[in-house]
């Protein structure tokens, strides 16, 4: 299982390396807006690819097929690691299947049915992303997604990943592993959160207060 950091903010995802813990970064329009600050997009995805050792995913913006072709290849020249993102709708399955044969990696997003994922698969996507916290919002159940995709993919479609993304706690992250996604994408505030708990900060507390206190007690005996 991978995890792929959900951000365009380039101190965030330098931390997150860092740390290890991180295996590639997702974007989309709109984390991407948040950091540009008057910033060209191409430059900020590109300093983004260039950092990251692993795969990015980055999103078009066009919607008619032959914009988001266009478009698509475009990113991929970026770099090696770049994954083409496009919306599950049916221009990009079209595109999809002109994308494909170029060689570039895509991954099909806005997923929020198997039936979608089957689509995207079968026209030839490296991932499917379904928006497993947005179903939950719309009163869905996103983690019975993940295991739908993932006994379908078992079957028919073994070369198509799923990256789970929307993901808005640490419990729906090891909800969405549990239920057979390849990668999930995490926000830097849920992957903070994955590193803390209030009982391993009392316990370290007890820890270093008692090993404080035998010191002191062998100082005196001393």
């Amino acid at each position: 299982m991978r995890l792929f950091l959900d951000t365009a903010n380039l101190d965030d995802i330098q931390w997150a390396l860092s740390t290890g813990l991180i295996d590639g970064v997702t974007t989309n329009p709109t984390l991407i807006a948040r950091e540009l600050a008057g910033d060209d997009p191409t430059e900020h995805v590109t300093a983004i690819a260039r950092a990251v050792p692993g795969p990015v995913t980055v999103q078009v913006i066009s919607s008619d097929a032959d914009g988001i072709y266009r478009e698509a290849r475009d990113l991929a020249r970026i770099g090696d690691n770049v994954v083409v993102e496009i919306p599950m709708i049916e221009d990009g399955i079209v595109a999809l299947k002109r994308l494909v044969p170029d060689g570039a990696v895509v991954n099909v997003t806005l997923v929020f049915t198997p039936a979608q994922a089957l689509l995207a698969a079968k026209a030839g996507a490296a991932y499917v992303s379904p928006f497993i916290g947005r179903l939950d919002d719309a009163g869905g159940d996103g983690g019975a997604l993940v295991a739908d995709i993932r006994a379908m993919f078992d079957r028919f479609a073994p070369e198509c990943e799923i990256l789970a993304s929307s993901v808005r706690s640490p419990r729906r992250l090891v909800d969405a592993v549990k239920l057979g996604a390849d990668a999930v994408a995490v926000p830097p505030a849920v992957l903070r959160a994955m590193l803390v708990h209030p009982l391993t900060d009392l316990g370290l507390t007890g820890f270093l207060r008692d090993w404080g206190s035998r010191l002191g007690v062998a100082r005196s005996d001393a």
